[in-house]
């Protein structure tokens, strides 16, 4: 029986058999306190050894981090925190851990530490919660579109097409690295590579994605993607996990609508499901936030931003009254943001939070994005400068969502592809989608990393992966 369960049991002299990695001893007049955890909970069972039972041999083995088997009888438990304890009658050790190698001991490690050491950091009370949350939220996901009539698309990893035209993607080759064959004028000869052309990790599900809603209506993926940018910020990852529903019949309205009651559903199933987990790592942020200038403070919990966000209503405006309000803004007349405020710029994260926490306090919804910012695949607006985009943006992340209603249009279309200088040869079937039955339809990307960050309140993106890859680091 996992911990969890254990600790929920109402003892009545019953034999149990506990099997987790201990976290601390002490012995107190020759009767030792074992605390253990096994991952299915953020709170420990506490197992006492009276003097004699075990021998001296055999507690001697039982340090932090050594994995054991204790078995014994489940009482009410003497101590503070928990309502039983396990008073043990049998010790098996399956596995040792010298103190003095050990990393992990009983004291604060930070977390720049902990990324150097991320095949033990999922046995620290931190990441152990923050993988619960992740597994919960990832499990919300597919509750949600499973209950709303999507089907769940498998989109290929290895893609010939570049869904967001930046370039900025990993290539995948079986070539040579040193003397690979060349073309007559000099190139490399993806010819003669293992798909017969160049070929890349993804960056996004999404134009396949739309290729099924082409078919089933309502499709999501939900996998790994990359993107190769020499990012070093605590909001970048080179591979992440990326959710993108598509929707045939969908316009920006529905789309917008789609989002919101997307987000706040996954935020009040981890409200309601992980509450111990939250509840921790609320009280670890409060204590971070102790550290903080008073200015730098947040005005909220963690737990109060999460119901901040699943009971609001999400305001929405256009990116063109939004270049307003922040013209309008203090920060900008007093020259605060490090970064300029005028139509037609890619906002920033700052002016993303000033709307936000600042002037609505609430999550936004911002739409009709100037098309020269955007994907070629947007539709376009009569004014023939603006795209149905929208970007959601959440406190203390700024953008969490990005969708837009597609481009239905053929002519349009190619003449997009063709502006962003795109080869039509490579994205023949997607263009051609849109001579064969074309549809209104939308969809929308929500980083699944930035939705964990944002939920358990963890400043840094790589603390929300188990195994984070960014720039010059691709460890284990």
């Amino acid at each position: 029986m996992q911990i969890k369960e254990l600790l929920l049991q109402s003892p009545s002299q019953q034999t149990v058999t506990v099997k987790g990695w201990v976290r601390t001893k002490r012995v107190s007049s020759s009767v030792a306190f074992i605390a253990m955890n096994d991952g299915s909970t953020i709170h420990n069972i506490q197992a006492v050894v009276s003097d004699g039972v075990v021998s001296e041999e055999t507690l001697k083995l039982v340090t932090t981090g050594s994995c054991i088997a204790v078995t014994g009888i489940l009482i009410p438990s003497q101590g503070q925190g928990q309502s039983v304890e396990v008073q043990v009658t049998a010790i098996q050790v399956y596995g040792t851990a010298d103190p003095e190698k050990y990393p992990l001991q009983p004291k604060k490690h930070s977390l720049e530490f902990l990324r150097e050491i991320a095949h033990l950091r999922p046995r620290t009370n931190t990441f152990s919660a923050i993988l619960r949350i992740r597994h919960a939220l990832a499990f919300a996901i597919h509750q949600y579109f499973n209950n709303h009539g999507f089907f769940y698309l498998h989109t290929p990893i290895i893609t010939g097409s570049d869904a967001e035209g930046a370039g900025e993607m990993f290539r995948v080759t079986t070539l040579p690295a040193i003397n690979p064959p060349l073309t007559e004028d000099g190139k490399i000869d993806y010819k003669e590579d293992f798909f017969g052309k160049e070929t890349n990790l993804t960056v996004s599900g999404q134009l396949e994605g739309e290729l099924g809603a082409m078919a089933l209506s309502k499709i999501y993926t939900f996998g790994p993607t990359f993107r190769a940018e020499n990012s070093n910020t605590t909001r970048h990852l080179a591979e992440f996990w990326m959710v993108e529903p598509e929707m045939a019949f969908f316009e920006l309205t529905d789309n917008m609508n789609l989002a919101e009651d997307f987000t706040k559903s996954l935020i009040s199933y981890a409200l309601e499901n992980c509450a111990d987990d939250i509840a921790f790592l609320e009280k670890r942020l409060l204590e971070e936030e102790k550290m903080k200038k008073k200015e730098e403070q947040s005005e909220m919990t963690l737990s109060e931003k999460l119901r901040f966000v699943s009971e609001n209503t999400f305001e929405r405006l256009t990116y063109t009254e939004a270049i307003d309000i922040l013209l309008q803004s203090k920060p900008h007349k007093q020259g605060k943001f490090n970064y300029p405020v005028a139509w037609g710029i890619d906002l920033q994260s700052e002016h993303e939070r000033y709307l936000v926490e600042k002037h609505f306090k609430k999550p936004v919804i911002l739409t009709h994005y100037p098309k020269d910012i955007k994907a070629f695949y947007m539709k376009l607006e009569d004014d023939g400068k603006t795209v149905r985009a929208m970007d959601v943006l959440f406190p203390g992340i700024g953008e969490i969502i990005g969708g837009s209603q597609r481009e239905d249009d053929y002519e349009k279309l190619l003449q997009r592809t063709k502006d962003v200088g795109i080869e039509e040869d490579s994205i023949w079937w997607y263009l051609q989608t849109r001579q064969f039955g074309s549809a209104p339809h939308a969809g929308f990307g929500l980083g699944f990393e930035r939705l964990v960050l944002f939920v358990t309140g963890m400043s840094n993106i790589r603390d929300v992966i188990p195994f984070p890859r960014t720039p010059k680091s691709a460890e284990f």
